[in-house]
């Protein structure tokens, strides 16, 4: 394209000035009428100072002089700054002075909603004598296609919104190709109900007048009022429409959605279109349904795809590239993935945006130089959406890369879950997020849109049926419909707590001290401030790693073993405690142990049983690997070197176990805490080398620094060696072993790196408090715990299981077993039906076990079938 926006249109007025362009509620204006007012508002702007690149503020409502405000905008040579008079004033105020705007046009009943300002205003109802005087004949106009037309402020990761900026060369391309694809004629009404905040609205502005259609405009705040939308499309005849996919959900559910039969298109974007909702579309409506894609950041779209009825896989894709426009899909690396693997999507070509208003050092970070195209200056925008290429190429998208959330240790895509609950009979609609609790801990709260009222049990066990535990939303909340923004997204603030929805309501009173004390200890556990006795441990949030905490509260009050079991059965506070009742009559406590208390660190430090353990590991083959726990991090951004050494400098300090070693005694192995001592950041700069260079030896380097073996007399038992791969790239190696260091302690580990290199970037002092007692004060107390009694309690055990031996199995193999360990091994993954899993899950139930546990039951069961043998001794972690 080599036109302007306002060019396209004033190509159009030529053809058709008489032809009716806009209708509102009030008013009706024909192309010429349009074109002469927008041409008096540029006159009167330019006059003011507005020329190529100067930004006018529009905050009016929805009507004839928004389109007048736009197009004069345009033809004074400026880009329109779109600001929402239902945003809240403290943003309205942000965007004024973030964006530097020249002039304001809004109108008369607006301005209490505006901030304190000193620029120059204009009322088009109030003040349009002041701009009538002027020229009606299209000014001079010296802005080009690569001037910007319009910058639409997007939400930002900061918490303050920043402005994307697109060109008149982007967005007449789109609209062109618009035109090409889908073809407007004078017949056409498009009906204009976005707000012009969403990048939507500058095709439902410019398309229809820019090709001779009707541009028919919904009253203010209408596009949130489904009702008022079907009898709008109905009386007015509309024959093309926009609707983002939770408000095309809205809408369809309409009893009178039938009478709309004048609708020949519907587009939707704004979010992922599912297969159910485009199947309800075509159920309901004759209409063609066109899904589009694309981020504010480019020229509103950069993919589509025209619906059709059922799919092979159930998928509505996004389809192929629009026009002038490219859509890659790379790796970490920046490389193209294979067919049906996920990547994140780039895109290409002249739709791109320039990037963020007086945000440069943004605009590199997502705007970068593009290295797979052959024409020079060419830059790709990192979407930060996920998706893939199908067989046929076309695109299927897969949500935001940030959907990706950690739970307990485990990778969760929260698309995975709503997917699962929008199978269910009763969900019309599902929204699952991650939260974070009163324990600071994350959990997954499940939003349904239902017709009838769902148990949240029933709800578990449906979702236990195809995910596991740890995918199991903590809570369940009822809604009539998804609250939305004035957009028709999904508005995730406006979503009621869980916490006022908890519990089962089984509040009955507590018939025992003991019942109430155990309710007390959930309660704690859960930060709940009542819970019920017959209330479920896991109904209300807790899940394996909570119980466990449970189990160690009621040892430590009541002195009792109650054992996880009591949990995972019923799990209420007068189950457990029929459990603890019982123990406590027949003597069964704990045999003690006590609270763990700092000892003094002059004499020799025994090894816990896990040390000694790895200790003695080590000492059978000195130089090992087996043990390492390797990481490697890579880092984005501006690295503040200094304040990363002064990070671990700290975690040295702070973490007794990371300056330990481990020596001989008296023929005993003690623990020797060096003391502290300032950390330095070995650097090997990689940045000279080509990038497939750079991989190949950073891969390199980390493989190697994984296998070098620890020395556990010597230390450190930790190390860190960071790769620098360009000036805002690095790689951190983190090597420990596993004697200093477990699964939960990498968790405390990101945990307290990032909080230190945070306050240490900011100039502060270390945020953590001082940590009470150390590991060696664990390990002299368990020592002191696991002795005489107690320890040979537990021997017999394990002498008894064990008979004094551990037998061979004989397992039939087409080789031979060799004579010593070859430590090679393999992984065998298949997939159980979805009615064995819930039999299995059934079966837990009912035996107070858990999945893990019914599963080696069988893995040893298929063993003895095998070897015929009755006596299986199986390893695991």
């Amino acid at each position: 394209s080599e036109s302007c926006l306002h060019e396209m249109f004033e190509a159009q007025v030529a053809r058709t000035p008489e032809a009716v362009a806009v209708v509102s509620e009030a008013e009706e204006i024909s192309y010429q009428e349009l074109n002469a007012r927008a041409n008096q508002l540029a006159h009167y702007l330019q006059e003011l100072g507005v020329g190529v690149e100067s930004l006018v503020g529009v905050c009016i409502e929805r009507s004839v002089e928004m389109v007048v405000g736009l197009l004069g905008t345009l033809k004074a040579g400026g880009a329109y700054v779109p600001l929402d008079s239902q945003y809240p004033k403290e943003r309205l105020a942000y965007m004024l002075e973030d964006a530097g705007v020249d002039v304001l046009l809004t109108q008369q009943h607006l301005l209490e909603n505006l901030p304190s300002h000193e620029m120059p205003v204009l009322c088009l109802d109030r003040d349009w004598e002041a701009v009538s005087g002027y020229s009606r004949e299209n000014p001079r106009n010296p802005a080009t296609t690569q001037n910007i037309a319009y910058v639409i402020y997007t939400s930002g990761s900061t918490g303050r919104p920043k402005g994307a900026m697109n060109t008149h060369h982007a967005i007449s391309n789109r609209i062109l190709w618009m035109q090409d694809a889908y073809r407007l004629t004078a017949a056409d009404r498009v009906l204009q109900k976005t707000p012009f905040s969403f990048d939507v609205s500058v095709w439902e502005f410019f398309w229809p007048l820019a090709t001779g259609a009707q541009l028919i405009m919904a009253r203010p705040g209408g596009h949130q009022d489904a009702a008022y939308l079907v009898r709008l499309i109905a009386e007015q005849k509309i024959s093309v429409t926009h609707f983002v996919p939770p408000m095309l959900q809205v809408f369809l559910q309409q009893p009178r959605v039938e009478e709309c039969r004048s609708l020949r298109r519907v587009i939707c974007s704004g979010e992922a279109l599912s297969y159910e909702l485009q199947e309800r579309f075509f159920s309901r409506l004759p209409a063609m349904l066109n899904n589009l894609y694309g981020p504010t950041e480019a020229a509103v779209d950069v993919t589509h795809w025209t619906c059709r009825r059922g799919g092979v896989e159930h998928v509505v894709p996004i389809g192929r590239p629009i026009a002038n426009t490219q859509i890659y899909i790379l790796d970490a690396h920046l490389q193209p993935v294979p067919l049906r693997v996920k990547g994140e999507i780039y895109i290409g070509g002249h739709g791109l945006g320039r990037g963020y208003l007086r945000r440069p050092d943004l605009t590199a970070e997502r705007f970068i130089p593009s290295h797979l195209s052959r024409e020079p200056g060419m830059r790709l925008y990192r979407t930060g959406d996920a998706g893939r290429f199908l067989p046929d190429g076309q695109i299927e998208f897969l949500g935001r890369l940030d959907q990706q959330v950690k739970i307990r240790g485990y990778r969760i895509e929260l698309g995975e879950i709503e997917a699962v609950l929008n199978q269910h009979h009763a969900v019309r609609e599902a929204l699952v997020i991650a939260a974070l609790d009163p324990r600071g801990d994350h959990h997954l709260i499940a939003y349904l849109v239902s017709d009838v009222a769902v148990d949240a049990a029933e709800l578990r066990l449906f979702l236990q049926g195809t995910l596991p535990e740890y995918m199991i939303p903590a809570g369940f909340v009822r809604l009539e419909q998804m609250p939305l923004t004035p957009n028709g997204k999904v508005d995730r603030r406006a979503l009621p707590p869980w916490e006022a929805t908890r519990g089962s309501g089984k509040q009955q009173m507590a018939k025992t001290e003991t019942e109430l004390l155990v309710a007390q200890l959930m309660g704690a556990v859960l930060k709940v401030e009542e819970v019920g006795v017959e209330e479920s441990f896991f109904e209300l949030g807790g899940h394996s790693l909570l119980a466990t905490q449970l189990v160690s509260r009621v040892r430590e009050v009541f002195g009792v073993e109650m054992g996880l079991r009591a949990v995972f059965g019923e799990g209420t506070a007068r189950a457990m405690s029929r459990v603890i009742e019982e123990a406590m009559r027949e003597g069964r406590g704990v045999g003690g142990g006590g609270k763990i208390e700092r000892v003094g660190r002059e004499g020799m430090l025994p090894l816990s049983y896990a040390q000694q353990r790895l200790w003695f590991i080590d000492q059978m083959e000195p130089g090992s690997v087996f043990y390492n726990v390797p990481l490697a991090i890579r880092l984005s951004g501006h690295l503040n070197i200094e304040a990363l050494a002064a990070t671990f400098t700290t975690l040295f300090a702070r973490h007794e176990v990371l300056r330990t070693t481990f020596a001989m005694h008296e023929g005993q192995p003690v623990q020797v805490i060096s003391p502290p001592a300032p950390v330095s950041l070995p650097l090997e700069d990689l940045s000279g080398l080509s990038h497939d260079e750079r991989e190949h030896e950073a891969q390199r380097l980390a493989r190697e620094e994984a296998s070098l073996p620890f020395d556990l007399s010597q230390g450190p038992l930790l190390r860190v060696r960071l790769l620098r791969m360009t000036a805002d790239e690095h790689i951190c190696l983190i090597t420990m072993h596993h004697i200093v260091s477990d699964g939960w302690s990498l968790d405390i580990l990101s945990q307290e790196v990032a909080a230190l290199y945070e306050a240490y970037v900011r100039g502060e002092a270390s945020p953590l408090a001082e940590l009470p007692i150390q590991y060696a004060d664990y390990a002299v107390w368990q020592r002191q715990y696991l002795q005489g009694e107690v320890l040979e309690q537990q021997m017999e055990y394990w002498r008894t299981q064990l008979g004094g031996h551990l037998p061979t199995l004989e397992l039939p193999a087409d080789h031979p077993l060799p004579t010593t360990p070859t430590h090679r091994g393999a992984r065998q993954s298949f997939v159980l039906a979805a009615d064995t899993v819930e039999r299995l899950r059934a079966l837990c139930r009912s035996e107070g076990a858990t999945l893990f546990m019914v599963l080696l039951a069988a893995f040893k069961t298929l063993l003895y079938r095998y070897t015929g043998e009755e006596d299986v001794v199986v390893g695991t972690p």
